[in-house]
């Protein structure tokens, strides 16, 4: 593991904050694994959030969603900068997999993203700053948020709520399980993805199989669609690096020797780039429709915008970055790659200057593979909730040490 603290007066007493917390960190985190819960069903999640802050002294609040939190650390201060800091705290549709006594007892649900972890560090930087008000110059907004999982994502409901109301920055963490633990990554620009979904509806008079020639072939046509529609759109938006569309998902008919009256497709749409994301929906449709002209097909194109690229700030991401080496060294930061998956975090970095961690959870001690995301088996060194918290602490520290978004 290669993060080790230096010894500043600020970070002795999370030192020994996380002497006393560490385990207990750790057992949050494995009972929100055993006990996970889907997009906008985070009830018993946000109930145990709220009951840490409450015993804590602090004053959560539920959002008008029903679940999710907004919580406020000022040490008594009505005025100065905000620095807001989130957590999201939905879990997955899969099955876990893991032979492990905090494996997940709620059949075909799991938390294999990383959330409980991102819950459990935010959380405890919460409790340490409600213990420690007086390293606190400024004021904390946490958020821990519902539905990241769930397209275009419950970021969008704790902005109706005014979560980013007067916040000057904001900071997020993700695991990553490609980076060993003890370090984190980061990356000003773009990080994330737009991740858009098309659902596309043919339709035909259906028929016989012996004699495709004379309805709409629905079967072949959407094997058409689904071998050159990507092709097409990945042309007119600048090639393969710029746009990636791929279909998960085809229903049609029921019998083999029936030709289907009815095909339905669904696909991801993912981009870097936010000038492509905005371009995205047009493209699809006029592809989609030059694809099927003349086939006598009809079809109807569903488009859902996802969640836009993320962006991270320059101006925030070198504030974690000069946070992160006092704290660990300079080995222990190195650059995150953008990744194509999408991530809700990016609704508030349109708001306000914000930055995503890439917190390490690789297990170097055990070696075996570099699971990643998503995977039945998905894993973290648990020593990787400390780090967090020391990241995130030091950056709050940094943030308000710095000029920064929003000033001094």
């Amino acid at each position: 593991m290669t993060a080790t603290p230096t010894a500043q007066a600020g970070e002795r007493s999370i030192d020994a904050w996380l002497a006393e917390h560490g385990e207990g960190l750790i057992a949050l985190r494995r009972n929100l694994h055993a006990h996970p819960e889907l997009s906008g069903q985070e009830h018993a999640t946000t109930d145990l959030v709220h009951q840490r802050l409450e015993l804590a002294g602090l004053s959560p609040r539920r959002l008008s969603s029903g679940t999710g939190l907004l919580c406020e650390l000022d040490a008594g201060q009505v005025a100065g900068r905000i620095l807001a800091l989130r957590a999201d705290l939905d879990a997955l549709g899969m099955h876990d997999e893991k032979d492990v006594p905090y494996r997940s007892q709620v059949p075909g649900v799991s938390h294999a993203c990383g959330h409980d972890v991102h819950t459990a560090v935010m959380l405890g930087v919460a409790l340490y700053f409600a213990h420690h008000a007086d390293e606190l110059p400024g004021r904390l907004r946490m958020i821990f948020q519902p539905a990241e999982e769930r397209v275009p994502g419950g970021a969008l409901d704790a902005l109706a709520d005014n979560a980013l109301h007067g916040v000057d920055g904001i900071i997020g963490v993700h695991c990553d399980p490609k980076v060993d633990v003890g370090r984190i990554g980061l990356k000003a620009g773009p990080i994330t993805s737009a991740a858009d979904i098309a659902r596309i509806l043919l339709s035909g008079p259906g028929g016989h199989t012996a004699r495709p020639e004379e309805t709409v072939d629905m079967v072949t046509l959407a094997a058409k669609v689904v071998s050159e529609l990507p092709h097409r759109v990945a042309s007119a938006l600048g090639g393969p690096e710029s746009v990636k569309l791929v279909f998960g998902a085809i229903h049609a008919g029921d019998a083999a020797n029936v030709v289907p009256t009815y095909c339905e497709l669904r696909a991801s749409v993912r981009t870097p780039s936010v000038d492509v994301w905005e371009r995205m929906s047009d493209v699809v449709r006029d592809e989609l429709e030059k694809l099927l002209a003349g086939t006598d097909a009809g079809w109807e194109l569903d488009y859902t915008h996802g969640v836009p690229p993320l962006v991270n700030a320059e101006v925030v991401t070198d504030i974690v970055r000069r946070a992160a080496t006092a704290e660990f060294g300079g080995d222990a930061v190195t650059p995150a790659v953008q990744s194509w998956g999408g991530d809700d975090f990016a609704w508030f970095t349109r708001e306000v200057p914000g930055t995503y961690i890439r917190l390490g959870v690789h297990n170097v001690d055990a070696g075996g593979p570099r699971l990643d995301l998503h995977a039945g088996r998905f894993d973290v060194d648990e020593r990787a909730i400390a780090v967090g918290v020391r990241a995130v602490v030091a950056s709050v520290h940094e943030f308000f040490a710095s000029p920064g978004p929003g000033g001094n």
